[in-house]
């Protein structure tokens, strides 16, 4: 279980971030991991080892079926591997993930890390009926590490009505980073996509990270790069609506980050297990409806 106030540790690796060139090592990162070089296999090979990747459950664990290290790490899973949570009101995990925080929303407020906070207002890029339906209604915040598979799926059915692009910083999103910088993912470039859900709004929300400058939707491709400057809003039109399933693939990160799950009010229960530090599989049931 991490510690509730950061060490002198967290800040010694957090510090350097500020004055660090997000975009531009994202984007060099980015070229990088997409280069299709037979260098690329003792590096993945190399990852595996380090972080204990599971390529058992890998569709192929065949490294020449992979032109790249993006390739890899963007893997899909064998049929079968995951089972998806079901029944009326269940909400499914969407990612291979750890739970950095729960819990309720007090007066617009999130929980980032103990002692720091940051509001819905900001995290939807400043748009006050935006945040509205969930003032006070429930978040979870779960984090992508490097081992974890890193497809992003649906929570539970829901129609899309707006997608929401807000530029930021690319900080880290480690353990050590939502200990020690303030607002760290109402900071970062994040895309939030607004759904309309059996349980009412739904937000999803994937926020970027340092070499994580690669957000993608199955319906819209790559969001980012380039990065933008400006908040970008996107809405679907009613008359042609884009409706997912629970369990279907909503979109993937590049090297680890954060999707961040917002509910309205009196909306659900989470599930007793869940604690901060807990790690869940996609699919795994995170809450039920009230």
């Amino acid at each position: 279980m991490p510690p509730d106030r950061p060490s002198l540790g967290d800040w010694l690796k957090s510090l350097p971030l500020y004055v660090l060139p997000h975009h531009a090592i994202s984007r060099l990162t980015f070229a990088a991991t997409r280069l299709r070089t037979p260098l690329k296999d003792p590096v993945v090979r190399w990852f595996i080892r380090r972080y204990g990747v599971n390529m058992d459950e890998a569709l192929s664990a065949d490294l020449r079926d992979y032109a790249s290290f993006n390739d890899f790490f963007t893997r899909a899973l064998k049929p079968g591997v995951r089972s998806i949570a079901e029944g009326p009101g269940c909400i499914a995990s969407p990612a291979d993930s750890t739970v950095s925080q729960l819990g309720p929303i007090t007066e617009g407020r999130i929980v980032q890390a103990k002692g720091r906070d940051y509001s819905v207002y900001e995290l939807l890029g400043g748009s006050k009926s935006r945040a509205a339906p969930f003032m006070d209604g429930q978040f979870i915040t779960l984090y992508l590490s490097p081992r974890d598979y890193h497809r992003v799926h649906m929570p539970l059915d829901g129609t899309l009505r707006e997608t929401v692009y807000v530029p930021g910083r690319l900080f880290s999103v480690a353990p050590h980073t939502t200990r020690t910088i303030p607002k760290l993912f109402a900071r970062n470039e994040r895309l939030a996509c607004l759904f309309d859900t059996e349980l009412g709004p739904m937000a999803l929300i994937l926020v970027g990270a340092i070499n994580v400058g690669a957000i993608e939707t199955t319906w819209a491709g790559l969001v980012t790069p380039p990065a933008g400057r400006q908040v970008r809003i996107t809405p679907y039109d009613e008359t042609h609506p884009l409706r997912l399933k629970r369990g279907q693939e909503m979109g993937r990160f590049n090297l680890g980050s954060t999707v961040i799950l917002l509910f309205g009010e009196k909306a659900l229960s989470w599930e007793a297990r869940l604690r901060t530090g807990e790690p869940v599989r996609m699919g795994e049931a995170l809450a039920q409806r009230k």
